[in-house]
């Protein structure tokens, strides 16, 4: 179980995170969309959006730098390992909160709008139990190690995580990991997996082209000469 849980199952995930994109992107391109729902309801919509996307960015941060920046680099800064754990939990925690809070004012608005309830999918109500469990039990393992220093995972579930990357994954380093911590983890690896069969597709068309495109110049009216211009005999001189 243990060599199916942390030395098959991340690869296996992975794959599908990756086969399954391709074969969305050149077979359901018209599909590739995040089904926005807004021509149907968009008061509610513009609180929760927000709410779940930048909760969601700011957990995802802190996943990638809890798994991925070494103690080491922390210590030769200067952060000992009970400041970082009273960042990683009360920034979590306000970051889970936030994320739960946005999901759960969608899931409000998907259940009592009628078109927005007939627009939802079996895919969309897997999409949405897989996510939000993954984030409750994150915070909830959080939560559990809140006195001293809390549960040190970069002791742990962050080398294993690191260790994914030389395809030789380091399965004793989850040796001795809380249930809790290893349950988020079995579901955040399920939840990358589904990603491209959900709408969660959408994070890889972000249009970041936005940021680099050119400005889009308005300039005021003369209001001397607004309306139609009176018409002129014969031809006029185009401009190129």
């Amino acid at each position: 179980m243990k060599t199916l849980l942390w030395g098959a199952l991340p690869y296996i995930a992975f794959v599908l995170l990756v086969a399954g994109t391709i074969w969305r992107y050149r077979y359901d391109k018209f599909g590739w969309t995040t089904r926005s729902s807004q021509v149907y309801e968009s008061k509610l919509l513009n609180i929760a959006s927000p709410m779940f996307h930048y909760g969601i960015l700011f957990v995802l941060v802190g996943h990638l730098a809890g798994l991925f920046l070494p103690e080491s680099w922390t210590d030769k800064v200067g952060v000992s390992e009970h400041t970082y754990h009273l960042f990683s939990l009360y920034g979590g925690t306000a970051a889970g909160a936030l994320l739960v809070l946005g999901i759960l004012l969608l899931l409000y608005r998907r259940r009592t709008n009628t078109p927005v309830f007939r627009a939802t999918t079996a895919n969309d109500k897997l999409m949405y139990l897989v996510l939000f469990a993954a984030i409750v039990l994150g915070m909830v393992a959080k939560l559990m190690h809140t006195s001293g220093d809390g549960y040190n995972y970069r002791d742990s579930i962050a080398p294993w995580a690191r260790s994914l990357f030389t395809l030789r994954p380091d399965i004793d380093a989850m040796t001795g990991v809380p249930l809790m911590y290893e349950i988020h983890a079995v579901v955040g690896m399920v939840l990358f997996a589904l990603v491209p069969f959900t709408r969660l597709i959408h994070m890889f068309s972000a249009p970041l082209q936005y940021l680099f495109r050119p400005y889009v110049v308005y300039r005021a009216r003369d209001p001397e000469r607004i309306g139609a211009r009176p018409e002129r005999r014969g031809w006029e001189r185009t401009r190129s």
